[in-house]
Formats: structure tokens, sequence, C-alpha cells
């Protein structure tokens, strides 16, 4: 007797043909520890060869996958040890050859993005971290495919302000080196607090102090799925609703439990974590902010919105924890405007401010992400909407990020325009009002007193 009904079966070809259930990511950790030379010349060989060895198969095998089962696999990704922790005593100019690796490494072998070139400096910076985060603007502004990511805090470390300094001047520096491009470098550099070690999604994958040697973390995405299922449902009471999200994330992870565990045995590494989050794309049918108007809001941004997405971020990770053990990574809901076409519309229409993506970040996976603002925003304004964003992480006990993008010549009215996954965004408004006295007193801001769980 089969262990699927077939309705559970013709349900999810549904969700892949019409609803755009897709396996967003399969991501292999690389450790690169091994890899450690004095040599700046030796580590850049040591580091292409562990790459394209341990990885020879992945895009393969994501292939192979997506025609046995049918499931879209858009992405094939590597994340690395984070780069400044290999890196011994190079400069500025050796991390850029590094990058030059990394960057021809994932090219071989077909990847579309790989991940790990940063640093973890929420307590302090070593010779290191400090020389990667002086190489970052050149190297992300010479190679396609790298990304990189800082963690500037923590619940246990409190606030880096020094650090967060530093990425605002190097958002300001990569939005002008990439200025002919809308300044898409800022789109591949992402600030964390609470950084998860297991992240499969990019900008901020990396490979962690704790994972194997080599480990497969698998990324799942289904907005289109749910806002259809709620729609399904119809004018049922908020307790329902959950149930019918809850319900829904289930089946989405079980998809993606099926095929990382494949995919690992495969490749013949250890199956990691599920990330469970709701990832949007441009495409019209794939986005989160057309979830939160179907649960009945007129229009994503307005009142309402928030609590609409506390309900979906929590009754997705309810779902996703029943439907696979390892559950890591983010885990939730994404709102990315740049990538979700529900969110471009209501940015461009006004009813989605920056204020009130911020309020938003406090209940969901991520934080400010993909958002396009005035090429003339001050550094200094930039680091205070990290600072802020940071802040909501930290005290929160949860991952948040800033991924922002000050497109270098451009103004409220315009908008920057990426393709593929990145899309397209409208600049969007920012108080010019300054937090440069606060912000350059540097130094840290102290951890929360919640901290203290010892």
């Amino acid at each position: 007797m089969s262990m699927y009904r077939n309705e559970d079966i013709l349900e999810t070809i549904n969700m892949i043909r019409n609803e755009n259930l897709d396996i967003r990511t399969i991501t292999m950790g690389i450790s690169l520890f091994d890899c450690v030379s004095e040599d700046n010349a030796r580590l850049c060989d040591k580091i292409y060869d562990k790459i394209t060895r341990t990885a020879e198969n992945l895009v393969k095998t994501g292939e192979e996958l997506e025609k046995i089962y049918g499931v879209p696999i858009i992405h094939k990704r590597i994340s690395l040890t984070p780069i400044s922790l290999i890196g011994g005593n190079s400069t500025p100019d050796g991390y850029v050859k590094i990058a030059k690796t990394l960057d021809r490494a994932a090219e071989n072998l077909g990847v579309n993005f790989i991940g790990g070139y940063g640093a973890l400096v929420q307590k302090g910076m070593t010779k290191g971290a400090s020389a990667l985060l002086d190489s970052i603007p050149q190297a992300l502004t010479e190679t396609n495919r790298l990304c990189s990511s800082v963690n500037v805090a923590s619940t246990k470390a409190g606030i880096n302000m020094d650090a967060i300094i530093r990425c605002g001047n190097i958002v300001k520096e990569l939005a002008l080196r990439t200025k002919d491009q809308d300044s898409i470098g800022c789109a591949k550099f992402v600030v964390f607090a609470n950084a998860p070690e297991d992240n499969p999604f990019m900008a901020g994958a990396f490979c962690g102090m704790g994972e194997p040697e080599t480990v497969i973390n698998v990324g799942v995405s289904g907005p289109g799925v749910v806002a259809s299922a709620i729609k399904r449902a119809g004018d049922c009471d908020l307790s329902q609703l959950a149930e019918v999200v809850k319900k829904t994330a289930f089946k989405i992870t079980r998809v993606g439990q099926l095929v990382a565990r494949e995919a690992a045995d495969r490749l013949g590494v250890p199956f990691g974590i599920i990330d469970l989050s709701l990832a949007p794309t441009p495409a019209i049918g794939d986005s989160v902010a057309r979830i939160l108007e179907e649960m009945g809001l007129e229009r994503c941004g307005g009142w309402g919105t928030t609590a609409c997405l506390a309900l979906l971020n929590d009754a997705v990770k309810k779902g996703g924890v029943m439907a696979s053990s390892h559950v890591g990574g983010l885990s939730g809901a994404f709102i990315p405007v740049s990538e979700d076409e529900g969110m471009i519309a209501a940015a461009a229409s006004g009813g989605l401010t920056l204020q009130k993506l911020e309020a938003m970040t406090a209940v969901c996976s991520v934080g400010l992400d993909m958002i396009a603002i005035p090429g003339d925003t001050s550094a200094d304004v930039i680091c205070g909407i990290i600072a802020d964003e940071i802040s909501i992480g930290v005290v929160n006990t949860k991952t948040t990020a800033v991924r922002v993008i000050p497109a270098y010549g451009k103004s409220v009215g315009d908008s920057v325009k990426f393709g593929g996954l990145l899309g397209e965004a409208p600049i969007m408004a920012v108080s010019t009002d300054s937090p440069a006295r606060f912000i350059h007193r540097g130094g840290r801001i102290p951890a929360p007193i919640h901290s203290l769980k010892n």
C-alpha cells in the first residue's frame, strides 16, 4: 500500500504547476579551515581545489532531482567558513584575490551564488576581519557570484557600533562603485544581528563554526501555495486561518525534506537543515504581501499588517517543525521589497513605508531587505537604519538583517531594476534627520539584561 494518498500527490502537482511551489535553493556548506596557509597564493589554490572538488556534483545532482521529483530547484549555492577566519595575515588586496578565487570556483561549478565572504565582529574586530571589511567594496564590485555578510551584533554580545559605522561606509562605496548597474553591489552585502550558522539563503549564507566538514542545507518556498490555501478557506476565523497556514507549511516542508535527504545521500554528505522560509519572487502569484492581503488587508502596509505577518510567521514555523526534525536557518516569512511583486506595488503606491517595514521586521524572519533608498542618503543615516534594525534583533533574541540600496543618482519617484530573483524596487523615502552624534560615539551597546541566562 502506498504511503501517499492520490489526492496528496495531485495536490502537490497542483502546487508546483499553478502555485509556484519550488525548492528555492540547495546550498552546500563547506569548511575551509584545512585550507589555511600563510602564503596568499597557496591559500587561494587550496581554497579553489577544496571547493571545486567537494561541490563537483552539486549542480548535476540538483538537476537530476528536478527531473525525478518534478520540483523546480531554482538555485544551487555554496556557503563557506567566514573568510576572515581563514584569511590569516592577508591584506585587503590579498582578500580581494581570495574573493576572485571564490568567484572563479563558483563559475567553474555553475552555481548561482557563493557566500561566506564575511566576518563575525559582534564583540570586536581582529586584524583579519578589519582587512576583510576594507576589501568588501572592491571584492563585490569585481566579482559576479560572490555574496558577503557581516554579523555586527548578538543578544549575548550587544551591538558593535564601530562595526556598524564601517558597514554604513561599505554600503555607500558599493553604491558608488556599481552606480552604472543601479548600485547592485549593495544587493550582495548584508549586515546581521544573531546570524544563523546554517542559513542557505543569500546574501547571508555561511558555514558556521559548529557545522560539519560538508553539509547540505535546503531552503523551500511557497508563498503562492499559502495564498491559495487561504483563499480556499474563505471567511474563517483567525484560529482556523492559522490552522490552514500551518497545514500548508507542513506539506511544503515535507517536499523540501524529501529533496534534501535525497540530495545529501547522492552527494555523500550530511543533511543539515530545512529552512522553511516563505521566500517570494517578483513573479505574479509568488508574493508574501499578497498573502497578507488575502488574509484581509486592503493593502500591505496598512494597519493590521504587522498582526497578519505575526500570525503567518508563527503558523509557518509550527507547521514546518512538525514536518522535519531539523528546521533551521531563518524559517518564516521574508519581506524583501524588490523581490516581492506585492511589496513592490505597495511601496510604489505609498502604502508601505520604511517605518512600517521596520515594525514588520519585529515579527518576521529577517529584516529590512532589498530596500532601495535615495542615492544621496548619508552614511550616517544608513548607519542609523542598520542600528535600529539590529537593535530589534538583539532585544528580541532573533535574527535581523539589513540589505539596503542607496541607488546612486536616484531619488523618490525613481526605481531600480536588477532582473532575476533580485527584481526591481521603487526608491523609498527616508528621513534625513541625522543620527551622526549618536552613531559616532562608537563603542558597544551592551547586551540586554535577558542575555544573562547561564
